[in-house]
């Protein structure tokens, strides 16, 4: 509910800021606590602010409206470089590279050797190379470039937003190298191989990751995809069982884990990934998680009625000829069916025939 509200908050403050009304610092404020990504404004007006020397120097702590009042969540003195930071990776989003190159500058000049922000010869000249900075194979032959040997992220990653993939992977490696524990440096390796289409590369970053930071959830859910994508299934089903175990209240995982989309010559199905590992014992584990997502969801996730329907016929394909003590006896499937038919009736009643037909073919109609 609170991220619903702060939400909406960001919008009204959207509209405020882009009509005129003021609040670009409460706005840029709150882009950040929500990690919303919305590049083209940030860069907009985190820009207007940097280039006006007196709205700069009045930056205060960074503030963001909550049930009607100002809240402030960091210190004076730090506002002004986040802003920097910010209006930066907006930059690289938008392939604004002089811009992010300036802001990255402007930073090393500040916090000078940071592994952070320290960039490549931000002032346009080397003083000592020699001392100072690392010589760098390009993937052009016979050219190079000179990194400092502590070169921040921010510099790594402008060079991964100029497609200089090979150098960007450089810089991660040493920092790496000096920090085997810095989070973001191992996601934006993934992020390179993922970019040149390496997914077991990727799978290898992010095994490696998982190895020390176990509890992110968003490093599971993102292996878990690119398995699927493999079609890697009984791996991506581990993923799944780890984040359920983790966040059980989260339905979706609990439909991930029975369901997953995979492409065929031109056209998607969707399919179960218990239900592509086989077995009827697997079937009936991708139905209890389907059930578990539509309790977890209130009975309104169309997908997992689907799963549950789909499964229902794979499994009374698979007991056809047995006892009928063998066989699953569950009103479910019914029930399942009952809720498709009364939402597309109010929602899309002209395809209401179409699911009719279906359901008829399995079985299911009433």
């Amino acid at each position: 509910m609170v991220v619903a509200e702060e939400a909406a908050q960001l919008d009204r403050l959207e509209i405020q800021v882009d009509s005129g009304g003021g609040g670009a610092w409460e706005y840029l404020c709150l882009v950040r606590k929500l990690k919303a990504r919305r590049s083209e404004k940030v860069l907009k007006h985190g820009l207007a602010i940097l280039n006006d020397p007196t709205v700069r120097s009045k930056l205060g702590g960074e503030a963001y409206l909550s049930n009607g009042r100002q809240e402030i969540y960091c210190f004076s003195f730090d506002a002004e470089w986040t802003l920097y930071e910010q209006v930066a990776f907006a930059a690289f989003d938008c392939q604004q590279h002089n811009v992010a190159k300036d802001c990255i500058a402007v930073l090393s000049k500040e916090f000078p050797g940071s592994l952070r922000v320290d960039s490549v010869d931000p002032l346009g000249y080397l003083k000592d190379p020699a001392q100072q900075f690392v010589k760098v194979e390009t993937s052009v032959p016979n050219s190079y470039i000179f990194l400092q040997k502590f070169s921040g992220r921010l510099e790594g990653m402008l060079l991964e937003a100029k497609g200089a993939l090979a150098e960007a992977e450089k810089v991660y490696a040493r920092l790496l190298e000096d920090n085997p524990l810095d989070q973001i440096i191992f996601k934006r390796m993934v992020a390179i191989a993922k970019a040149r289409g390496d997914m077991k590369v990727a799978v290898d970053f992010l095994n490696k990751y998982l190895d020390i930071f176990m509890a992110d959830h968003d490093a599971w859910r993102e292996l878990a995809e690119i398995y699927v994508s493999l079609q890697m299934y009984k791996q991506a089903a581990f993923c799944y069982e780890e984040l359920i175990l983790s966040q059980p209240t989260v339905s979706p995982y609990h439909l991930a884990y029975a369901e997953a989309m995979i492409s065929s010559l031109s056209c998607v199905l969707i399919q179960q990934v218990l239900y592509t590992m086989g077995s009827l014992e697997n079937l009936q584990t991708a139905k209890k998680y389907y059930a578990s997502a539509i309790t977890l969801s209130g009975g309104k996730n169309i997908r997992a009625l689907y799963g549950i329907c789909l499964c229902n016929a794979a499994i009374s394909q698979l007991t056809k000829g047995r006892n009928k003590e063998e066989k699953e006896s569950s009103d479910l499937p019914y029930l399942g069916a009952e809720a498709l038919r009364r939402d597309y009736k109010n929602r899309a009643p002209k395809k209401l025939p179409l699911l009719n037909s279906m359901l008829k073919n399995m079985k299911l109609s009433s």
